[in-house]
């Protein structure tokens, strides 16, 4: 099994930026998709951004395209999220998740089959 860490998570000033890490440990995450979800009180957890496996591929939620970056060092075994511009809207728990299965993106937390135990993102205005 795998292990997510996710960190970097803070109070943050509406335009401000913050980078998301998730570290894993255990078996290695170069071979699968990952992703990053977010979920604000009383809400549904939604889908923010993944990366394949070589991390040529990405896909974001269209409320975070051009301020949302993700990435992947599959050495060091770490998945980021660069979040620039922020919005009191981005204020949410994110998630960091691992899908062992498939090799096309989903946006789907159902597709997911490792959790992260979440870092707290908010962002004030």
């Amino acid at each position: 099994q795998v292990q997510l860490v996710e960190s970097g998570g803070g109070l943050v000033q509406a335009g401000g930026s913050l980078r998301l890490s998730c570290a894993a440990s255990g078996r290695t995450l170069s071979n699968y998709v990952m992703g990053w979800f977010r979920q604000a009180p009383g809400k549904e957890r939604e889908f923010v951004a993944a990366i394949s496996w070589t991390g040529v591929s990405t896909n974001y939620a269209d409320s975070v395209k051009g301020r949302f970056t993700i990435s992947r060092d599959n050495a060091k075994k770490t998945v980021y999220l660069q979040m620039n511009s922020l919005k009191p809207e981005d204020t949410a728990v994110y998630y960091c998740a691992a899908d062992f299965t498939r090799t096309i993106i989903s946006s789907s937390p159902r597709a997911y089959d490792s959790w992260g135990q979440g870092t707290q993102v908010t962002v004030s205005s």
